[in-house]
């Protein structure tokens, strides 16, 4: 069965539950997983943050669920005959606009902001366990890949390595992407892209072998979903380049154990295996970057104490370290303080020493 048609099944059989209830004379409900922080975990053998098993019944009758519990149904109902039926797909804020009216013979809208019509999406991906994308509602796309890789994206066979200096934009649903060849030995994940943009132009990625890829910051879920992806299906390697700041190490955080706000799909998101390349606190004074600290803002210190109490850092001695360098020079260095080394210093040297000799922390 394919994907649509599983998610059809799965709307459908939603709906008759509800019809059946209705004809039972009994309150409509559905029960999903709780989304908020009590109900997410740190899950130790996993290695990655999980939702909990805390559920909760949403009630039409119950004056405190009718609105939640209607748009809900109603987002279902425009996915199912809008999106899925049609084969198109959609946005976040298109989906809105779709759900954005006046409930008849009422002055009451549906929805009055988008936050409520991205909470339906977010009930539904728990309802029925599948991924927002599945449901055609796609984000923004955010993000740049090259290298010796061949996929198939709809109709298109598209060679990553021969897309000039943007690269491969990297469309928010990578689900229905299909390897097809590789020639990669790991995956480069990059912060910045102006980084990514001096890996590409000096062709680290033919010279060593690998993917480069980037999502300018924090990493978007279709980013996310694509490392992973890579790492299961074609067995390769996550590496994680970033700023040696609280920001950085929170970046590299999410992609390997996951985020709370997508607890309910770290499965399909986090990385276990994810290795950080750098920078980190000893790369300092080992490459000469004394000279090019940038001081703690309060903010970022804040947030370091934050990171640093995370389950999965404040037991591990090399992360205690790491926090402790940067408390100690109050700092932080960006990667681009690299290139006082030379232009192509992190590609022809850094990088290249770092990786033959696994100089990672996990």
């Amino acid at each position: 069965m394919k994907k649509d048609d599983e998610v059809e099944l799965k709307i459908r059989n939603l709906g008759n539950e509800i019809m059946n209830l209705l004809n039972e004379e009994r309150a409509p409900y559905f029960s999903i997983p709780m989304r908020n922080l009590s109900n997410v975990e740190f899950d130790n053998d996993k290695e990655k943050i999980m939702i909990k098993d805390k559920i909760l019944k949403r009630n039409f009758l119950n004056v405190a669920h009718t609105r939640k519990f209607t748009q809900t149904l109603f987002s279902a109902s425009i996915i199912y005959e809008h999106l899925l039926k049609t084969g198109k797909t959609t946005s976040l804020r298109d989906l809105f606009y779709m759900m954005k009216r006046t409930i008849p013979n009422t002055k009451i809208n549906l929805v009055d902001e988008q936050i409520e019509s991205n909470s339906a999406v977010e009930d539904l991906e728990l309802l029925m366990d599948v991924l927002r994308e599945n449901l055609h509602i796609n984000a923004k796309k955010k993000g740049s890949v090259a290298g010796e890789v061949i996929v198939k994206d709809g109709d298109d066979i598209i060679d990553w390595s021969k897309l000039g200096s943007g690269g491969w934009a990297v469309p928010s649903n990578v689900e229905d992407i299909v390897f097809k060849e590789s020639n990669a030995e790991f995956v480069l994940f990059v912060e910045k892209d102006a980084v990514w943009n001096r890996l590409n132009e000096d062709k680290f990625w033919k010279k060593n072998k690998c993917i480069i890829l980037e999502s300018g910051g924090q990493a978007t879920r279709g980013v996310r979903r694509l490392l992973q992806r890579l790492n299961k299906e074609l067995s390769l390697p996550i590496y994680v380049l970033v700023d040696f700041d609280p920001w950085g190490i929170y970046i590299y955080s999410v992609l390997k154990y996951g985020s709370i706000s997508l607890a309910y799909i770290s499965d399909l998101l986090s990385i276990k295996d994810a290795k950080f390349v750098g920078l980190n606190g000893n790369d300092i004074k080992r490459y000469r970057l004394e000279k090019h600290l940038i001081k703690l803002k309060d903010l970022d210190i804040k947030r370091m104490k934050e990171i640093e109490n995370y389950p999965w850092f404040k037991n591990k001695k090399q992360w205690k370290e790491q926090f402790e360098i940067m408390k100690n020079l109050n700092a932080k260095v960006e990667i681009e303080a690299l290139s006082s080394n030379g232009i192509s210093f992190i590609s022809e040297k850094y990088l290249p020493e770092k990786i033959s000799n696994k100089d990672f922390l996990d």
